[in-house]
């Protein structure tokens, strides 16, 4: 080695020799360039007295070439020797230290000694943090865990030790990448002890655990910080959060796909099962059973299959009573088994008392997928299936109430002239003694094309113009609940600013949807949505361009009485303004909806988390002087699903005369409610209303709501909100049963 190389590396190692300069070049390292006296108060010296020894050591290191200065900044900041210097002398450090191992349990569930390089791997690979600034964090997180003077470290442990540093330092936008997402210990076991109380089975806990990280993964990752934020502190509410990057809502199934290709799975997979169009009305029930039951895991909301008993008329041409009912019920038995998640199938059934004129030239699928003719001929079929449906329902439901699947009883203007549908309207207003059917008044011309989940959520044939495009094979994106009591408390109740604030509320809701649309889009891309994205005879079975973005909102009647100081009632100031907020909403989300592959709407439909949960937010934050809420301070929640409250005393009549003219405001969707008072109900009175309803009122979707209880003692139902069995005095055995 030449005599001056070798004397250049001597002065490099003497320039390490001293503890000081050492310390002087780890802060540069650590902190970044510092000015003269910056320095010197790191490094804790006094100006007056240390000011020789100080300048004594920076000329060293200065012509070590260790540091160089910044003259434009006035400023020394290290040379690439001196970042040399700072490894070499770790990696010195390091190799004494082996000597006091330690052991990392990985996240592999194997153990391992520590190897800070791994972190730098962590934070470049998962953060993408620069290379110079993950070697320092990489650094300062070896130097504490040494400190520890602990044998034994977990990854999660490092892992968040990684994570404070970084907070430290202000690199929070680093942190969100690379936090670890999961549930606490304790919280990991109160949903054990919870889920347990509900009966729900094991695979309940393990859908809830699943939920609460793909939860906070979608709130930490995906979602804008804005509306992350808005969803956390309670101005919106994100339905379906734990499914938000993963599913689509709601679901309008069309049975005549798999009526006539056959049932398949749509995976990639060749060995996963696929089956023959079926051939008898067991095998097309069975079928209709496993549409529901494979797309569950790929929807998180309500399945609807419309036209139900139009489409499988066909298949009981010429069968027995006897044969149908039988099959009926194993089709019901079926739905209501447990899934994976611990709960039954959730689904609706169109029923239709009548071929509607745009379906009855439509070609009929039958047996085996063939051709027989088109449903116009299948008229009788349909009426009697229909029949024995419903009575099926009856049967079950005098023993114990029957939820599922939910009836929808579409009423239209010729169902209510002709006299052979009379005894089915009578029979489904026998069942609804109970509050089970659904009804959808199709009566005026605009909702012809309509159907409706029970949810309320409903498809019109207003987008494409074309009944099938619109409302069969798509679904809804999911939904955005915004709150409104929140926006006129920020306002300080004045109106200006109440609609400033909502419109802000508004299009955090549509941005937060439009990010959904895509990530449903992208799973497409990456084929997780087989089932629906299946294709068949060239047409892909979900028409996801056709799918629906819903904004809601819960708490109408709640800021009503924050602005006005008294509550909504049926005309006035207080109904005006109701109506003018509501309208607003519509009005700017329609013009949205103009945009290409956007189609969005309002819904009013039942909210009852995000009721309670934007209620509880809001009075923790702004104190039950400010807050208006229904229910108690243990349990308050804001009005969701109607506008006139349920606890108003009011007529039916009184009721949907406020209700059908916020329908016309909510064309994503709307059910009105009519309470029922707890006693029996003559099915004739019953029938009557609806008559009255479709005449002479603008409500689209309705459904009578009864208390109920059943108890599994006697196996008897009874009316009204009770303790006890009012047979046997039972406790436990009785449980109660509401709409709302």
């Amino acid at each position: 080695m030449p005599r001056r190389r070798r004397t250049s590396g001597l002065k490099v190692l003497k320039a390490a020799s001293s503890s000081l300069r050492m310390q002087l070049l780890v802060t540069l390292m650590d902190k970044g360039p510092q000015s003269y006296t910056d320095l010197m108060k790191v490094l804790k010296l006094n100006p007056s007295r240390d000011a020789g020894r100080f300048a004594y050591h920076l000329k060293y290191l200065l012509n070590a070439d260790l540091i160089e200065p910044d003259v434009d900044n006035k400023e020394y900041r290290l040379t690439d020797l001196g970042k040399t210097m700072i490894s070499f002398t770790e990696d010195i450090q390091q190799q004494f230290l082996q000597r006091k191992k330690i052991l990392v349990r990985t996240s592999r569930l194997a153990i391992e000694e520590f190897d800070r390089n791994k972190i730098v791997e962590a934070l470049i690979k998962e953060a993408n943090v620069p290379v110079f600034q993950a070697q320092k964090i990489a650094r300062e997180t070896e130097k504490r865990l040494r400190e520890f003077k602990t044998k034994y470290l977990t990854a999660p442990l490092i892992r968040e030790m990684v994570n404070a540093i970084l907070v430290e330092k202000g690199l929070e936008e680093y942190r969100h990448k690379l936090t670890r997402l999961g549930l606490p210990v304790f919280d990991v076991n109160q949903l054990i002890e919870s889920t347990g109380t509900t009966l729900k089975g094991v695979e309940a806990i393990h859908k809830s655990a699943a939920d609460a990280v793909m939860e906070e993964y979608t709130l930490l990752n995906v979602l804008p910080r804005d509306i992350a934020d808005a969803h956390l502190s309670g101005g919106l509410h994100l339905k379906n959060l734990g499914t938000w990057v993963l599913k689509p809502d709601q679901f309008m199934h069309d049975l005549r796909f798999f009526l006539k290709h056959g049932l398949s799975r749509g995976g990639l997979n060749i060995q996963e099962p696929s089956y023959l169009p079926p051939k008898s009305i067991e095998a097309a029930l069975l079928a209709a059973s496993n549409i529901l039951t494979i797309a569950a895991t790929e929807a998180s909301g309500e399945q609807t299959l419309d036209f139900f008993n139009i489409f499988l008329a066909p298949f009981i041409h010429g069968l027995s009573e006897e044969r149908i009912r039988e099959a009926l019920r194993l089709f019901i038995s079926n739905l209501n088994q447990s899934i994976c998640n611990g709960s039954s199938v959730g689904a609706s059934l169109g029923i239709e008392f009548i071929v509607p004129d745009f379906l009855k030239e439509k070609e009929a699928i039958g047996p085996e997928g063939k051709t027989v003719g088109c449903y116009g001929d299948f008229v009788e079929e349909s009426r009697r299936f229909a029949s024995l449906l419903l009575e099926v329902m009856l049967q079950d439901d005098k023993h114990k109430p029957v939820f599922n699947p939910r009836l929808i009883i579409k009423i239209r203007p010729e169902v209510l002239k002709d006299p052979e549908c009379a005894s089915l309207l009578f029979e489904a207003h026998k069942l609804a003694e109970n509050g089970l059917p659904y009804f959808a008044n199709l009566c005026p011309p605009e909702q012809a094309g309509t159907s409706y989940t029970s949810a309320g959520f409903r498809l019109a044939s207003d987008w494409r113009k074309d009944w099938e495009l619109d409302t069969l094979q798509t679904g809804s994106v999911d939904s955005v609940i915004i709150n409104l009591p929140r926006v006129m408390y920020d306002a300080g109740c004045k109106e200006n600013n109440f609609f400033r604030i909502l419109d802000e509320q508004l299009e955090l809701a549509l941005q937060a949807l439009e990010i959904k649309y895509r990530t449903i889009k992208q799973r497409e891309r990456e084929h997780l949505l087989p089932f629906l994205m299946q294709k068949a005879g060239g047409d892909q079975y979900f028409r996801i361009e056709n799918a629906v973005r819903l904004v809601s909102f819960v708490g109408l009647n709640e800021t009503i009485q924050a602005f006005f100081d008294k509550p909504l009632k049926q005309e006035g100031e207080t109904l005006d303004f109701a109506k003018k907020t509501v309208s607003y909403l519509s009005s700017e989300i329609e013009n949205y909806s103009k945009k290409p592959e956007t189609r969005a709407c309002l819904v009013m439909v039942p909210a009852a988390d995000a009721a309670r949960r934007l209620a509880e937010l809001d009075a923790e934050k702004y104190g039950w002087a400010k807050v208006r809420a229904q229910g108690t301070r243990e349990k308050p929640f804001y009005t969701d699903l109607v506008a006139l409250p349920l606890g108003v005393d009011v007529s039916w009549k009184e009721r949907l005369k406020v209700e059908e003219q916020f329908h016309r405001l909510t064309p994503g969707g709307h059910l009105a409610v009519i309470p029922l008072a707890d006693e029996p109900q003559k099915p004739d009175d019953l029938l009557s209303i609806t008559r009255d309803v479709a005449g002479n009122y603008g409500v689209g979707f309705y459904v009578f709501n009864r208390n109920l209880a059943y108890c599994a003692s006697c196996q008897k139902i009874f009316y009204g909100k009770l303790e006890r069995c009012p047979s046997c005095g039972s406790v436990n055995l009785l449980q109660s049963f509401s709409r709302i």
